[in-house]
Formats: structure tokens, sequence, C-alpha cells
């Protein structure tokens, strides 16, 4: 599941105390969370609103699948109010989704009782393609676009050519036609097997 794949996931300066989760120097007021299974339940009902949420650019992943979502917290404010907050990362630096995708979380949240939810922009650490879920690769793959070969986060990787599967037949008999594909996040190749044209999303 990916809320399930999410929850290992701990913003810098968090730590856990018994079944609790805190985190300190939150902008904006205090991180209150609930006894076990209720604030579980809770945030997983969130996770669960999020995974219908589709990128605006690739519509067949959600924004869960893709891993821009960083953290779903209830935040005290200064007049005590609980309220939730979502930490979204973009996916690059301008990305023109970036407005859409905060419009289209506010809206899903706002349609299922979590009005008023503030979308916070979390830069760091900058998002990778190695955050993309493995349904999500599944999903692109299932699609007709082939998922990202390498993992990023290894810098060896920069310096290694890569093989690009088409998703359609299998076959590493590809080749590139563009670096740029229908969004400057994926490339167009083609396959020399069945001869098919394919977008990859690069390595990020």
């Amino acid at each position: 599941m990916a809320w399930q794949e999410r929850r290992s996931y701990r913003a810098p300066g968090a730590y856990v105390v018994g079944n609790a989760a805190f985190a300190t120097n939150v902008p904006g007021g205090t991180v209150v969370a609930a006894a076990e299974p209720v604030a579980e339940d809770r945030e997983r009902q969130v996770w669960h609103v999020l995974e219908a949420v589709p990128d605006p650019e690739i519509p067949v992943l959600s924004v869960v699948d893709l891993g821009i979502v960083r953290y779903v917290r209830w935040i005290a404010g200064n007049d005590g109010q609980l309220k939730l907050h979502v930490g979204i990362t973009p996916t690059y630096s301008g990305c023109p989704a970036t407005e859409v995708i905060r419009h289209s979380v506010a809206t899903a949240l706002n349609e299922e009782g979590y009005a008023g939810a503030v979308i916070d922009e979390v830069l760091s650490p900058p998002w990778t393609s190695d955050w993309l879920t493995d349904g999500g690769r599944r999903k692109l793959e299932s699609f007709g676009i082939a998922p990202p070969q390498r993992v990023v986060s290894k810098p060896r990787h920069l310096f290694r050519a890569h093989v690009v599967t088409c998703p359609r037949c299998g076959s590493g008999a590809t080749e590139r036609i563009s670096e740029f594909g229908s969004t400057p996040c994926k490339a167009h190749y083609r396959c020399t097997t069945c001869l098919e044209p394919f977008d990859y999303f690069k390595c990020l």
C-alpha cells in the first residue's frame, strides 16, 4: 500500500516517543499527535484521499504514486485549533504543474471534509525519481511509459550508460529519439524490436 510505504518517512527534526510522533521547529504551531491507533487511522484516511489525486501531467499516477507527498500532520495554531497540514515537494524547480497539484490537493481535501487544510511546500531534500513508489512504476509501465531505470541517489550511476526497456514488449533494444518527450521530465524513445515509440520517465 502506498500509504504504508510513505509511513516510514520521518521529516527532518522529527522524533518518536512511544507510539506518538512529534516534530520540532514547526513554523506556525506545534504538531499534536494523538495516541495510536486514533492518529494512525485519521492519517490513513487523508492518505486515501491523496491517493485519488492525479498528477496533471501523467494522470495514470496519483500524487502519492509520484512520491511528492511528504507528510500529513495536524498542527495546533496560536489559537489552539488543530489544522491539517500536507507537505508537497515539487518534482523540479519551476515545474508548471506545481500550482495545479496544490490546487487539486486542496480541492480534494476540502470535498472530503478537510476544509482549510494548509499545503506546505517542502524543498529539502529535493524530490528525485527514486521516490516513485513501486506501484507507480508498474502503473507507468502498463500505461506505455518506461519508468526510471536507475537509482539516481547513487553517484556512480551518473557515469554509466543505461538501458531503457521497452514498456510494450520488454526488449532492451531501444534508442533515444529526443531528450524531451511529451513533458520535460520525459524523453522520447523507440523500440527497435517492436518498432513502437514510447516515452521514458527520466531519472531526475
